[in-house]
């Protein structure tokens, strides 16, 4: 999951930034609403973390120009002004949920989650393709009743696959999915990913799930391989 804080106060930014990465999403960083806006568009979140209270456009415009945009990523306001009047505001202007400061970083990665499985389409808690289970809040992964062990990286990418079974994503895409922007290496390590995970996932069960589509990148089958 790759999510987009966009928080003025440094402070409060690394916390989040910290927290999010620790729950194994990736997280970029905006400062204010007009870098918001360009970041959504040059990249593809899967949820947003936006504050109200931003320097230049505040966080109920940066909303409103977001889907007016047409960018559909959930997003969760955060502000501590817990007045009706702003939580009417941000919810009438686009936004999907909204927290008081302060707050726990762990209902915070949580309610994130939740909106993920919301958006666009209704998305179970526990991730299921064939025999392949995956909970994104335990960071469990099962093959059956077999549980498997993932390391951070590997479960991961497994969870964008499980996301999209049957798509192929390019190494770029998986990137995407996986990596923030403080990440500067290339797209092999996706490839060095996708070997651990076989590994993992794959040959003690003798099933073949991911599949290597040349010139375009991988794709989890859609019977989880079995």
């Amino acid at each position: 999951m790759r999510v987009l804080i966009v928080e003025d106060k440094v402070k409060m930014a690394g916390q989040l930034w910290r927290a999010l990465r620790g729950e194994g999403m990736a997280a970029d960083v905006a400062v204010n609403g007009e870098d918001a806006l360009w970041m959504a568009d040059a990249t593809s979140y899967d949820v947003v973390v936006l504050d109200v209270m931003l320097p230049g456009i505040d966080g109920f415009e940066t909303v409103r120009r977001l889907r007016a945009g047409g960018q559909w990523a959930p997003v969760l306001m955060l502000t501590a002004r817990g007045s009706l009047e702003d939580r009417v505001a941000g919810l009438d202007g686009g936004a999907d949920d909204y927290m008081t400061k302060p707050f726990e970083l762990e209902e915070l990665a949580a309610r994130l989650r939740a909106l993920v499985r919301r958006n666009a389409v209704e998305r179970p808690a526990v991730l299921q393709v064939g025999a392949l289970r995956l909970d994104p809040a335990s960071r469990r992964v099962w093959r059956g009743d077999t549980e498997i062990e993932l390391p951070e990286k590997p479960f991961v990418v497994l969870e964008a696959f499980m996301r999209r079974p049957g798509v192929a994503l390019t190494r770029s895409a998986l990137l995407d999915s996986a990596w923030d922007h403080a990440y500067e290496g290339r797209s092999n390590v996706v490839d060095q990913h996708i070997r651990a995970l076989r590994d993992r996932i794959d040959r003690p069960f003798g099933v073949e799930s991911i599949e290597t589509l040349r010139g375009r990148g991988y794709r989890l089958r859609e019977d989880g391989g079995g």
